[in-house]
């Protein structure tokens, strides 16, 4: 199992709860992004904290018509859009909020991002793909390749295509 090679942007930095992305990379598109802070600002309203975007859409998304021929240039802009990796820390929020309070923004959010997500806090491990990498787990046996079995190991494991 590929388990990607580095666990920046994985953990809470600046505020104290944060949403983690936990399947594939993804395009999000500005707008989902907007979309989903505007959930968690409605769910707060009347609150006193402040929120982090962790992401930035600074990708252009460029489009052309169907059944458009081959050539003919790149295509409008469209929309921009963000790439995020996986395991991600999207947004972060920081204030005098009930954990539940903050849990049900961050689910609501989630809901209109496309993907899983997952709620972490400050202090919680960082991740490398999708392992969490905790006490007794280091970054090199991680990437370390996987042992070899010996052949007559792996021939004792593959059943035998005759009845002895």
């Amino acid at each position: 199992m590929r388990t990607g090679g580095s666990t920046k942007g994985t953990t809470v930095v600046w505020g104290d709860y944060g949403l983690r992305m936990r399947d594939h990379d993804r395009r999000i598109a500005a707008k989902q992004l907007q979309i989903a802070a505007d959930a968690i600002k409605m769910r707060l309203r009347g609150q006193r904290y402040r929120l982090y975007t962790r992401v930035c859409a600074n990708i252009g998304v460029y489009t052309s018509g169907n059944e458009v021929r081959m050539g003919k240039g790149k295509g409008s802009f469209d929309y921009w859009a963000a790439r995020v990796a996986v395991s991600r820390v999207l947004f972060e929020l920081k204030g005098d909020l009930h954990e539940q309070i903050v849990r049900d923004a961050f689910r609501l959010a989630g809901n209109k991002l496309p993907g899983l997500y997952e709620f972490v806090r400050k202090g919680d491990p960082p991740v490398m793909g999708i392992t969490k990498v905790e006490a007794g787990t280091t970054l090199e046996e991680m990437q370390r390749p996987k042992l070899k079995l010996p052949m007559d190991l792996t021939a004792s494991r593959i059943p035998a295509t005759t009845p002895p």
